[in-house]
């Protein structure tokens, strides 16, 4: 059996915002959160609504919360109401910290509420000054800096859509975005620091202007302030700023007004422009981090990301509640392993946001965190990747023992989770909790049926919810929106993620449905391999992929090695035993090879699509979503796999 690793006291429960919501909206969820989950898709209406009011929007609410349309996507939430989502995010304006920044070369700045309301309101006028409207585009490559931040409040303060690219993608990777959206001004930096290099910016902006004939102006900020900027054919961002007026006033805007634009991370075809409304996001990280995280105002939170990835988005949308957020700009291990950890302990932070790959980096590497005092974390989430068993296991016997650790799950396409953590349920070895509030998630069999305890099937959600897409830019018939998400189901969102219900009412993600498995017309999730291969001492990472071979499919696991550990036949035997064991012999794979590297989206996440197209003799046509694409080769007409 399956025994929780960590248990909510009776006292936490008690005292969570979960049981204060419950109570708002006077219901006895008895500390239940399948109970309360339930009752909240059942009274969607009831709960959209209750929650605007919990959360004290700021806006015009308006009469009706949800206009229902038969086609999913057409449903719209709070359509006459309007907002402004920068007017929701600078609510204080005290002298307390609203963020903190960190570099990895060991530099700090720290803007407080008050200055952060000042600066947003005169960049938000600079904006006007360059002729930007509602609705216009501005593109940002930058790193995550504060600065990044105020220029994405001042944006969405003026209706303005943002949309940024950290400053590791290239110029290919920036370009197939970004000139999808024709953006009129591009917000950079001149540098930045990574794995204790220094890398300029400004050099690779010159070619991605050359090639987005739409941006007719560039502002470039100092990375580090000790520094000067004098670039003649940019704007100084600093010297625009302090320059400027004050604009204190936010006009209100739609609720589904977009307020950014994210893109797909695929590797087929250029990304898609996945555009996002303001209210929708702002209700729906409002919710994840009140509800499911238990965040209050003056908490902190910390979240390792970059400005390429939704996580971003996440982590800005904390500020609503009144807490401060926490940026790091740099590798997660330089100049140290814990480096991160050691800034949790140091700025007392509350909220540890991280990929599975980081805690699976530190489990990998023996690290324990005994030197450390982590009191003041109560939650840890993960997200990125599935969170192994085993990983699971690490975080609770050398992080923290007594922790809140929410593996979620959700995406780009909702800038948020479809199922994360909560305080009223246990936290089980490899399992995420439960579903997100008012999100009507289930798991669907071939036969479009709901999937019981311990049956696996895709993960759906089957009423609309307010942080869909408002759409894909240029996707003018709406046919890239529907492919997306609506040919598998009539009408039911398609997530595209392999799932599997538990007994516990919790959820183990099995991997991505493209990567799928199917030997003998039997489907496996990758991801039940990976749990197996993942805790093997020798082995530090794995990927799984189909091929087609002999009017079937095979399974094909490359994997690497520490350090000079030879893959030898014992160790295959091994591997190929402890599948058979814990799986089935259907999981074992045929072929098991060691590899140089494995290749990842620049967010983390293993790249299984782009390897089994390769070893299938297809084409890879956005070769710039992954991080490191010079691996690829690797994989080229192997012989082992002829």
């Amino acid at each position: 059996m399956n025994k929780p690793l960590w248990k909510p006291s009776t006292q936490i429960k008690q005292e969570s915002l979960l049981e204060e919501f419950s109570k708002f909206v006077n219901f006895d969820s008895k500390h239940n959160f399948y109970n309360l989950w339930e009752w909240s898709v059942k009274n969607n209406e009831e709960f959209w609504s209750k929650l605007w009011d919990y959360s004290k929007i700021i806006g015009d609410k308006g009469k009706e919360v949800i206009r229902k349309n038969e086609i999913f996507n057409e449903t719209k939430f709070f359509p006459d109401s309007k907002i402004n989502y920068a007017e929701n995010i600078l609510k204080k304006k005290t002298d307390e910290t609203a963020i903190h920044f960190l570099s990895e070369k060991g530099f700090e700045e720290t803007i407080t509420w008050k200055d952060l309301y000042k600066k947003v309101c005169k960049f938000s006028f600079y904006l006007k000054t360059l002729d930007l409207k509602k609705g216009d585009r501005v593109a940002a490559y930058v790193p995550n800096k504060i600065e990044s931040v105020i220029s994405f409040l001042a944006c969405a303060k003026n209706g303005i859509i943002w949309s940024s690219c950290s400053p590791d993608f290239g110029i290919q990777g920036v370009v197939d975005r970004f000139k999808q959206i024709e953006p009129k001004v591009l917000i950079t930096s001149d540098h930045y620091y990574y794995n204790g290099k220094k890398i300029n910016i400004i050099e690779k902006t010159a070619d991605i202007l050359k090639q987005i004939p739409s941006i007719k102006k560039t502002l470039v900020f100092a990375y580090n302030k000790k520094e000067k900027i004098n670039y003649k054919d940019f704007i100084n961002f600093d010297e625009a700023l302090s320059q400027s007026k004050l604009d204190i006033a936010f006009e209100r805007f739609n609720f589904n007004h977009p307020i950014y634009i994210l893109y797909s991370s695929g590797t087929t075809g250029k990304p898609k422009c996945i555009t996002h409304g303001a209210g929708n996001v702002l209700i729906e990280h409002n919710k994840e981090f009140m509800l499911h995280c238990d965040i209050r105002d003056n908490e902190k939170l910390f979240y390792y990301t970059t400005t390429g990835w939704m996580m971003w988005n996440w982590l800005v949308g904390g500020l609503a509640t009144g807490s401060s957020i926490f940026l790091f700009d740099g590798a997660p291990v330089y100049p140290k392993i814990d480096v991160l950890l050691e800034y949790c302990q140091n700025k007392k932070i509350t909220l540890f946001g991280v990929s599975a790959k980081y805690i699976d980096h530190l489990k990998n590497e023996n690290y324990n965190s005994k030197n450390l005092d982590l009191g003041s974390i109560k939650i840890i989430t993960s997200t990125g990747s599935p969170l192994a068993e085993e990983s699971f296991k690490y975080v609770y016997e050398n992080i923290k023992q007594n922790v809140h650790l929410a593996s979620i799950a959700g995406g780009t396409d909702l800038v948020g989770c479809l199922i994360l953590g909560n305080l009223f349920s246990n936290v089980y070895k490899g399992e995420i909790q439960g579903q997100s509030l008012g999100i009507d998630v289930d798991v669907f069999t071939d036969d479009e049926k709901s999937a019981s305890d311990s049956n696996k099937g895709e993960l759906v959600v089957k009423q609309p919810f307010p942080s869909m897409p408002v759409k894909f830019w240029g996707d003018d018939d709406g046919q890239k929106y529907y492919k997306a998400y609506f040919t598998r189901y009539k009408n039911i969102w398609h997530h595209g993620d392999f799932i599997e219900r538990t007994s516990n009412n919790g959820f183990i993600m099995r991997g991505r449905s493209d990567a799928t498995l199917n030997p003998g017309g039997v489907r496996i999730g990758t991801a039940e391999i990976y749990q197996q291969v993942e805790d093997i001492d020798f082995i530090t990472e794995g990927l799984v992929v189909g091929q087609n071979y002999n009017d079937d499919i095979r399974i094909i696991l490359f994997v690497t090695t520490k350090e000079t550990q030879v893959l030898d036949e014992e160790k295959i035997k091994f591997i190929q035993s402890k599948i058979r064991k814990n799986c089935s012999p259907k999981h074992v794979p045929a072929i098991i090879m060691k590899v140089p590297e494995i290749p990842r989206t620049k967010s983390g996440k293993i790249v299984e699509l782009a390897v089994k197209k390769i070893i299938n003799g297809e084409e890879i046509n956005n070769k710039e979503a992954i991080a490191n694409p010079d691996c690829l080769e690797f994989f080229k007409n192997l012989k082992e796999l002829k």
